[in-house]
This record gives structure tokens, sequence and C-alpha cells, in this order.
């Protein structure tokens, strides 16, 4: 019984060189964000402006949803292309207390309605919207709806014993049907135009300055956060129990593991995390509408993780950070050419880099010691 955890290095510490560098470097970036905003004056080059930090914190919080999602691709092997909808929604349960704080300041002045649903002639709030004028209970349903819609789908397809690129054909035909559902404009969600125009969150209001940089600071505890967590986990016997089930289902099960219940666990932890990612997200781009749901985000998600390295978290983390710095230098300098660079990014990544960026380091890193102790021989 014990072959399968031997092979996955039992006796590895939790946070590997890699994760810890990752987390002081997040550590320092949110402590020092609030900080230089605050002591700095204005006109100072080091003091960092709206624009930074809101494409930074975006860029974390896409860091926060592909290590979700190298979570239970990496570790567990479930490649799951219904990412973007967990992010999504976690957005949209944010998008929904932040609009609840705009009561009468709307352009219809009503103190309960958004403006979106007096012009559709709501004539009440619908029952999904109840509770969303507290932070904790818009807080508490950020993970609460990912995962509750985790559960339900994965309860189903694992003990059916749905695997592989079926699926990810699942997955990826929920996220659709989210998408195409959340366009309607009975649904109560906003429709085509999703939720905007918000105010301010917890008192502050979310354009200003201070408060653009405390989310930034909030979005780079919670990639620490999750790199941390996702470590343990996957050092604990669950988490080399996952490895096992990726490289050796068949064997597991017949050990008398209970798979379906480790996949389930696994993936439902990852909805969780992909509806923080998306909490996070919202506040900073200034709206949430059903293009979050599209099929190309998850799919984009999955390239993130392959450039960084699967199975590594931090890689995961890398990957989305540098995929969308270049996407933004190319929407900037080269429009037209994102989609083909994307594309080749997706054929080239598993031919000419099978590990990741990070996989790459390593090695390099594994070559200079092996050098450096043959120059001391």
């Amino acid at each position: 019984m014990s072959a399968p955890f031997a092979a996955s290095g039992a006796r590895r510490p939790a946070l590997d060189a890699s994760a810890r560098v990752a987390i002081a470097l997040l550590l320092a970036a949110a402590s020092a964000a609030p900080l230089l905003v605050a002591l700095l004056p204005a006109d100072s080059y080091w003091r960092p402006t709206a624009y930074v930090l809101t494409l930074g914190g975006k860029y974390l919080c896409y860091a926060l949803l592909a290590v979700s999602l190298d979570f239970v691709w990496g570790y567990a092997g479930i490649l799951s292309l219904g990412q973007g909808a967990f992010f999504a929604l976690g957005g949209y349960a944010m998008g929904m207390y932040l609009m609840r704080q705009v009561g009468a300041r709307g352009v219809y002045a009503n103190p309960v309605l958004p403006d979106f649903m007096v012009f559709l002639g709501f004539k009440s709030l619908p029952a999904a919207w109840w509770g969303f004028d507290h932070f904790a209970y818009a807080a508490a349903m950020v993970m609460a709806v990912p995962a509750a819609l985790a559960f339900a789908l994965g309860w189903f397809a694992f003990r059916s014993r749905v695997t592989g690129v079926y699926l990810s054909i699942i997955t990826q035909a929920m996220t659709y049907a989210l998408q195409l559902a959340f366009f309607r404009n009975d649904m109560g969600f906003g429709g085509n135009n999703g939720l905007t125009d918000f105010k301010d969150a917890l008192g502050f209001p979310v354009a200003a300055l201070p408060t653009r940089a405390a989310l930034f600071s909030l979005s780079a505890l919670a990639l620490a956060a999750g790199i941390a967590l996702g470590k343990r986990i996957a050092a604990t016997k669950f988490g080399l129990a996952l490895v096992a089930i990726r490289d050796a289902e068949s064997r597991l099960r017949f050990l008398g593991y209970r798979v379906e219940s480790y996949k389930l666990a696994a993936f439902v932890f990852s909805a969780a995390l992909a509806g923080v990612a998306g909490a996070l997200y919202v506040p900073q781009v200034g709206i949430i509408n059903p293009g979050e749901f599209a099929p190309s985000n998850s799919i984009e998600a999955v390239i993130w993780v392959a450039v960084g390295g699967r199975g590594t978290l931090v890689g995961a983390a890398l990957g989305a950070i540098l995929v969308n710095f270049a996407k933004s230098w190319f929407t900037g300098a080269l429009p037209d050419a994102w989609l083909y660079a994307l594309g080749a990014l997706f054929v080239a990544t598993p031919l000419a880099l099978p590990r990741g960026v990070l996989g790459v380091v390593g090695s390099l890193r594994r070559l200079r010691a092996r050098r450096a102790g043959e120059a001391r021989a």
C-alpha cells in the first residue's frame, strides 16, 4: 500500500524553495503597495499609480485562478475546463454585494433595487439577492456557490467514473451553459451588461488609490495563502493520495481507496479557491459580466499552468503572470497578433517546455549544483 506514496516523495517538506521565495515576494509586495501610496508624494516616480495597482492586482487574481486549476490538474490529474465558471461565480457574488452598497446613489435612486432592475421593471429584489447587503454573507457565498456547483457536478461525474477528455468536455459545457443563462435579463444578474458602476466596499470608495493599494495587497496575500495551503495539503497523506490517483488510479482503486471521494474533495477545494480569485478581481476591474464565463477563459488558464509548470503551484502562478503580461504587451503593440501568439504558445509549450518555466529553472539549478559538486571533487 505504501508504494504509490513512496514514489511521490512523502518525506519532502511542505514548502519547497520556490514556494518560500514566492510567498516572501508576495508578502513584500503586499506590504510595500499601501506604504508607498501612503508615504510618497503624488509626483514621486516610485509611487504606484491606480493603473499599475489595478493591472498588478488583476495579474495576481489570474495567478490565484491558475493555482486553483493546478491543484486539481497537477496533483489529481483532473483537467477542468470549468475553472472560469467558478471564477465568474465568485466574481458575481462579490459584484452583488457591491451593487447592494450603491443604494440610493444609483441613477434611479432606488435604495433597494440596482439600476438595471429598475430599468427592466423588477418590482422586488429577487430571492437570489437576499443577504448580499451584508459583507459576511457575500464573502461566504464567494466560496460556497462555486464549491456547491463543483460538488454537484463532481458527485455525479466521479461516481460515474467519468475521466479524461470526457470530464473536460462536461466542465466546458457547464461553463458555456452558465454563460448563456447569465446573458438572460430575466435571471436578475444584469444580462449582457452584467454588474458595474460600483461605489464602495466596506465604506471605502473602490476608485480611490488607497483602496486600490489595499485590494492589490489582499490579492497578493490571497495568492500567498493559496500557494501555502495548496502545498500543505499536497504534503499530507490526502495530497499524496491525489498524486497516486493521478499516476495510477486503477491501482488505488484495487488497494481499496475511495478514489471518487478524493477527487471530489480536490475539485471542491479548487472551485472555492477560484471563487476567491474572482471576488478579488471584480472590485479592481470594476465590472463582471457573462463574458467571464467564456470557455476560452478556462482554456487560457490551462495554458498559464502549462507554461509555468504543472504540479508546482508556484509555476502556475508564474505562468499566469507571464502570459498575461505578454497579452497586455501584444494587445497594445500588436493587437491582431495576440491570438496567433497564444495558439503558438499552446502548441510549443508541451513540445519545448514539457515541465514549464519552473521546471527549466529547476533543471538548471540541479545542473549547476552537480557541476559545482564535480568541481569540488
